[in-house]
């Protein structure tokens, strides 16, 4: 039997609960879905692995006729011709005041012709079986890797091996409901989907309620705003960096990762820019009982550069016998960076503390924050990781000046003046070293002390305040980046292992040079750096990692919510600055 094709990362569109999410793609195929949280082992895995993964297709024979979110929500519908008749598909997760009800619904208006959903599902990203039984006509029971769910649908179920069938007369309505329970269908029926679908509807309207940006580019903004919500799991208070894991940064280099948990760089970073496009939610505060209750379940003396959605630190790097997406391998998950020094991670926490606080009348969870600031002033003259956390040590410069910042910022929240005093005097040696240690030969902040280049990274320093944006080091360094790391319209970033022109532009930094030039009062080029990483987002507002200038395709992770971070930070100033 033919499977479907692995989509293109640029055809995914994202259904979710804030628990976990699937993503879908043009022709109906649900390609990837971790059931009931982010980093659990994949049901539907054909995203990176055409013969083995688990999908659910819808077979029509149909046209793609177009796809938006409802009422600003995210439950999506898309649209289909056929015989010159349009029909439509609506998805979600369903998201209301029963939290038992988690799982995926499908509702597909009449058609002309007979539709047929396809399920074959796999348990561990494939690698295991399932195991069918039958409920009732309607319904079918599925075991494998120590979970149950149930399907139950409109029409007949035909169960033949391990693939399940369910097929929508011509000109009738249809529905199917995968459930992440044994008893959650009991009673299910259209009324009660229908009602599913009305409840989802308005707790995301009830989420968004709360934007209220009106500037322009606002379409962009609130479909960043959308994607960082898709990848905010709830209950813990943690934001993920993407919903996959193992998609490729370029091509036959094997540089794949698994985005799947909460990186403490991105997430603060993701929050800094939520409080400036949109103001205080509960999310900027869940972030900070996230780290508080993180750091006192494992007993760390620092951040750890990421944890999982248990607030545990996350599993070591294990390879898997997939082919990988596009057959680019390897497939993983975990990931090796967990015991990394990165002074930077733990600095970002610092900025989007003092945000916080600057919106509010209290210091919520003070104790962590203060602990990460004395660990700041104390260790910051070790060599770490830095922002690429590859695996080398170096005096990396971003990391210094980004500590810097981050412990004169809080120092304005401290609660003794022993604190403050302590806090600023670090940052001033810090700054002292930059100075003596952090330049190249040509005047610009070099990637690391002793290096002769630079790194895209250092066009954030004037946005963190950190010296003045017209000064000779930053002149300097923007020069060189524009000469050494430009392609196109967009930036790559510098590695130290890894030849970084051979992997995609890096759409995050490439916002970043956006935001320095902004600072600059240079709108047009701004726009220009802007409107060129747009190209790489998708027809429903999401971006991967990075792009591929000569093809154009998405390349890496998806959706990358640090990417979505830096759009809305550059679109604020942006926005500013068009207001004067």
């Amino acid at each position: 039997m033919t499977h479907p094709q692995q989509p293109d990362i640029r055809d995914l569109g994202i259904i979710g609960d804030q628990k976990t999410c699937a993503l879908v793609d043009k022709k109906g195929t649900i390609a990837w879905y971790c059931p009931e949280r982010f980093d659990s082992p994949a049901l539907c895995s054909l995203l990176l692995d055409e013969e083995k993964g688990g999908y659910w297709a819808l077979e029509t024979g149909a046209t793609f006729a177009g796809r938006k979110y409802l009422e600003e929500s995210c439950v999506l519908e898309t649209e289909y011709t056929l015989d010159s008749e349009q029909f439509t598909l609506t998805d979600w997760m369903p998201y209301g005041t029963d939290e038992s009800k988690q799982g995926i619904c499908r509702l597909t208006s009449p058609a002309p012709q007979a539709l047929t959903h396809r399920l074959r599902l796999r348990a561990d990203y494939g690698l295991k079986g399932i195991i069918l039984n039958r409920v009732n006509e309607n319904s079918v029971r599925i075991s494998g890797q120590d979970s149950t769910y149930t399907l139950a649908s409109s029409h007949p179920i035909v169960i033949a091996e391990s693939f399940m069938t369910c097929s929508i007369p011509a000109g009738q309505t249809g529905w199917v409901y995968l459930a992440t329970s044994e008893d959650s269908t009991d009673g299910v029926s259209e009324e009660t989907i229908r009602q599913s679908l009305t409840e989802t509807l308005a707790q995301w309207k009830e989420i968004f309620g709360m934007f209220s940006y009106e500037g322009i580019y606002r379409e962009q903004m609130f479909n960043s705003c959308r994607a960082i919500c898709l990848m905010t799991h709830k209950p813990s208070g943690g934001i993920v960096a993407a919903a996959t894991t193992s998609l490729p940064e370029g091509f036959g280099n094997g540089r794949n990762y698994d985005y799947r948990y909460v990186w403490l760089r991105d997430a603060a970073m993701i929050v800094s820019a939520h409080l400036r496009a949109i103001g205080m939610t509960g999310a900027a505060v869940d972030f900070l009982g996230f780290l508080c209750s993180a750091r006192t379940s494992n007993e760390d003396i620092r951040i750890m550069p990421f944890y999982d959605l248990d607030r545990n630190v996350a599993e070591t790097l294990k390879e898997l016998p997939l082919k990988g997406y596009k057959n680019e391998s390897p497939v993983v998950k975990g990931n090796g960076a967990n015991e990394q020094l990165q002074l930077d991670a733990n600095a970002n926490v610092l900025l989007a503390a003092k945000q916080i606080y600057s919106q509010l009348d209290e210091k919520p969870n003070w104790e962590t924050v203060r602990i990460i600031a004395d660990f700041l002033a104390e260790n910051w003259q070790k060599k770490d990781h830095g922002i690429w956390e590859e695996h080398v040590e170096e005096h990396f410069t971003s990391s210094k000046v980004v500590a810097a910042k981050g412990l004169e910022f809080i120092a304005e929240s401290a609660e003794t003046e022993e604190q403050a005093t302590k806090w600023r005097k670090a940052a001033r040696e810090i700054r002292r070293f930059v100075a003596e240690h952090c330049l190249t030969d040509r005047g610009a902040y070099a990637v690391y002390a002793g290096s002769q280049n630079v790194d895209v990274t250092a066009a954030l320093f004037p946005v963190w305040l950190y010296g003045e944006p017209d000064s000779p080091e930053m002149i300097a360094t923007m020069q060189e980046i524009e000469n050494v790391l430009k392609e196109g319209e967009l930036y790559h970033r510098r590695l130290e292992q890894f030849d970084s022109a051979k992997e995609g532009v890096f759409l995050a930094g490439s916002l970043w040079v956006a935001q320095y030039y902004i600072m600059c009062n240079d709108l047009e080029k701004a726009r220009s750096i802007i409107d060129a990483a747009l190209k790489y987002a998708n027809d429903l507002g999401y971006m991967a990692e990075e792009g591929h200038v000569p093809t154009g395709e998405m390349m890496g992770n998806f959706p990358q919510t640090f990417v979505h971070a830096s759009l809305m930070g550059v679109l604020v100033d942006l926005n500013v600055e068009v207001k004067k």
